[in-house]
C-alpha cells in the first residue's frame, strides 16, 4: 500500500506527497496536462519542442541544469500523446532547489530567439535521423494515420511532417505555454524523504504566488468506430519485410484495459509468449515479434509488429499470426497460463513501485485521470481477470474489421 497526502493550492495546482524515509533522496515530478494531441494539426511537434525549450532558462534563472547539478540532482523529461512530464531526483536536504527551479519555469519561460532556433534545429535533426533516415523509422508516421482518421493520435509526438517543425516560430511556442502551462493544468508530486507538511509549506512558498492562468479548453474529435479492415503497403530500403497491425481499443480507464494488457502479455510477453513460441521458435517465420497496448488516456491501440525471416512470404506470415490470435478467441486458456501472466504483472508492478521516481510519475498520472489511489488497485484489477474475460475481450477487439495492417516491404533490387 502506497500512502500519500493530497492537497491543492489556491491557484489550482494539485500536490501529492508520499513520504518514504528509507531513502536520502526526494523525487519531484511535474506533470502538465498537455501532449501532442493538443497541437494544431498544421503545427505538429510543438509539444515536444516546447519540452526542449523548458531547459533554456526561465524568468529569473538563466540556466536550469547547472544549479540542479550543484545541488546533487538529476533530471529528465518526456512528451507523449497525452502529457508532458518533468522529473528530478535530489538529496532531501536540497529539495528547495527543485522547488525554486520548477516554480520559476512554470511562472515564465526565458528562452531567447537564438535558443529557440537552436532547439528547433535539434528537434528537426532528431526527426530526420530517427524517423526519416533510419530503417523502419517512419513506421509510426505511416501506421498512426492509417489507424486514426480524425483523432489527433493520428500523428506521433515528434510531429506529422518535418515541415511543421520548420515553420514553427518563437511566438507559436510562447502561445503554447500561455495556453497549457498553468497551475491548474499541472500536478506536482513529491516522493521520498520529505514530510507532507514540509512539502506543503514549500509548495505554498514557491508555487503559491504563481497567478492562475486560463487554460485552453480541450475539444478533441472522437474517432469513429472502424467498420472494415484497412491495408497499406510500402516498399522501402530495409533488409527484411515487416508486418504491423493495430486494433482500436478503449482508453486508459476503460473496463477492458487490463484484459487487453494481459492479452498482449500472453501473446508476446517475452519468449514465453504464444506468438514468439509459435512463429519465432517453432515455425521460424519471424526473427522478432511484439505486441503491446499504447496505454493512451483517450481510446488507444493494440499494436503488433514483426520482422520476417528472409524469404518468408508475408501472406504466409500474416496467416500464421491470425491463427494464433484466432486460437485465443476460439478456446479458453489454461489456469496455469493465466496465473503465469498475472504473476509476472504483479511482480513487475511491485518492483516498479519500489522506485521513488516511478511512484512519483504513477501518482501524478493517476491524479490526472481522477484518482491517485488507482496506484494501489492496479494489481487487484489485473487479478480479477478470468479466462472467460480474456476470450470475450479478444473476440470483441481482435476482429478483422477493427484491424489496420501495414505491409512494410523490403525493396527488391533488380
Amino acid at each position: 500500500m502506497i500512502h500519500f497526502s493530497r492537497f491543492s493550492l489556491d491557484n489550482g495546482l494539485r500536490v501529492i506527497v508520499h513520504e518514504d524515509r528509507s531513502t536520502p533522496l526526494v523525487a519531484m515530478n511535474i506533470l502538465y496536462d498537455v501532449g501532442s494531441k493538443d497541437e494544431d494539426p498544421a503545427m505538429t511537434g510543438l509539444a515536444h519542442l516546447f519540452e526542449h525549450l523548458m531547459y533554456c532558462g526561465s524568468a529569473n534563472i538563466p540556466e536550469y541544469d547547472l544549479p540542479l547539478q550543484l545541488a546533487g540532482g538529476e533530471n529528465n523529461a518526456f512528451t507523449n500523446n497525452d502529457v508532458t512530464d518533468y522529473y528530478l531526483t535530489i538529496p532531501a536536504g536540497n529539495i528547495e532547489t527543485g522547488f525554486w527551479l520548477e516554480s520559476d519555469r512554470m511562472l515564465e519561460p526565458g528562452f531567447s530567439q537564438k535558443k529557440f532556433d537552436i532547439q528547433k534545429n535539434v528537434v528537426i535533426e532528431e526527426f530526420k535521423q530517427r524517423y526519416l533516415n533510419q530503417p523502419y523509422g517512419d513506421v509510426m508516421l505511416l501506421l498512426r494515420p492509417l489507424s486514426y482518421t480524425i483523432h489527433p493520435y493520428r500523428w506521433p509526438t515528434i510531429g506529422m511532417d518535418v515541415s511543421h517543425l520548420e515553420n514553427l516560430t518563437a511566438d507559436h511556442a510562447v502561445g503554447f505555454f500561455r495556453s497549457y502551462y498553468a497551475t491548474d493544468n499541472a500536478v506536482l508530486t513529491l516522493t521520498g524523504n520529505i514530510r507532507p507538511e514540509v512539502a506543503y509549506d514549500l509548495a505554498v512558498k514557491w508555487f503559491g504566488p504563481i497567478p492562475r492562468r486560463p487554460v485552453t479548453i480541450r475539444k478533441l474529435p472522437q474517432e469513429p468506430a472502424q467498420s472494415e479492415g484497412k491495408i497499406h503497403t510500402v516498399e522501402k530500403n530495409v533488409p527484411y519485410d515487416a508486418l504491423y497491425k493495430t486494433w482500436h481499443m478503449g482508453g486508459r480507464l476503460s473496463k477492458d484495459y487490463y484484459s487487453l494488457d494481459l492479452i498482449t502479455d500472453l501473446l508476446a510477453g517475452g519468449e514465453s509468449g504464444r506468438l514468439y513460441n509459435r512463429l519465432v521458435r517453432e515455425k521460424n517465420l519471424f526473427s522478432e515479434i511484439n505486441a503491446y497496448i499504447t496505454s493512451d488516456i483517450d481510446p488507444g491501440l493494440i499494436m503488433l509488429s514483426g520482422k520476417l525471416m528472409k524469404g518468408i512470404n508475408i501472406d504466409k506470415a500474416e496467416n500464421a499470426v491470425n491463427d494464433v490470435i484466432n486460437e485465443l478467441k476460439d478456446s479458453v486458456l489454461t489456469d496455469n497460463e493465466l496465473e503465469k501472466v498475472k504473476n509476472k504483472f504483479e511482480s513487475s508492478t511491485v518492483l516498479s513501485n519500489t522506485s521513488i521516481l516511478n511512484k512519483a510519475l504513477n501518482l501524478s498520472m493517476y491524479e490526472l485521470m481522477g484518482d491517485p489511489d488507482l496506484i494501489n488497485r492496479e494489481v487487484e484489477s489485473f487479478r480479477t481477470i478470468d479466462r472467460r474475460m480474456v476470450k470475450d475481450t479478444a473476440i470483441k477487439y481482435l476482429s478483422p474489421e477493427n484491424c489496420s495492417t501495414l505491409y512494410y516491404m523490403s525493396a527488391r533490387i533488380v
